[in-house]
Parts: C-alpha cells; sequence; structure tokens
C-alpha cells in the first residue's frame, strides 16, 4: 500500500511530521482536531512538504529519520535548498 511521509507546520512555527496511506483524509483530520495531540494543540497547521513511497512502511521509516533531524535541516528540505541541506548533514551541531 502507497504511503506518504508528511511534514506540516504548526502555527506556533513547530514542524509535525508523520506518515500515512492517506495525506488529503490525514490532513484533513489533522485540521478539525482529530489528528495527533501535538496539531490538535496548535492549529492551525499548513502542510508543507511531503514524499511520496512505494509502501508505507518506507514512509514511515523515512517520518523516523527527519524527526531526528535539527530544525535547519527540516527548512532546508522543505524548501529544497540542497546545499544547506548537505551543510547541515555533516554538521553535528546541525547550527
Amino acid at each position: 500500500m502507497k504511503g506518504f511521509m508528511y511534514i506540516l507546520e504548526c502555527n506556533d512555527s513547530s514542524y509535525y511530521i508523520g506518515s500515512t496511506t492517506n495525506l488529503k483524509e490525514r490532513l484533513s483530520q489533522h485540521l478539525q482536531g482529530l489528528g495527533a495531540n501535538y496539531t490538535k494543540e496548535r492549529l492551525p497547521v499548513k502542510l508543507v512538504y511531503f514524499e511520496e513511497f512505494q509502501n508505507i512502511e518506507y514512509a514511515f521509516i523515512r517520518e523516523k529519520q527527519l524527526q531526528k533531524w535539527s530544525r535547519k535541516k527540516k527548512q532546508a528540505l522543505i524548501i529544497g535548498n540542497i546545499e544547506n541541506l548537505k551543510i547541515y548533514s555533516k554538521s553535528k551541531n546541525s547550527f
């Protein structure tokens, strides 16, 4: 089953990273306050990035990978800044 890893920006400018088999439905759940407790307390949320995978297991693995990243590294991914993404990947402190 196809899967998606997604990043939401919350109203406090924090990021929430999740995975799902139905991105449209899951986003709707988050917006209605039916998603994770984290997003429910930080509405409204906005979808800022997603990746599609052949199956949900790969999406979940990617979700867990990105959850360990620094904020700056996540921001570089979201805006597509490959150079900064490389820099933050090499840095232990990730600035």
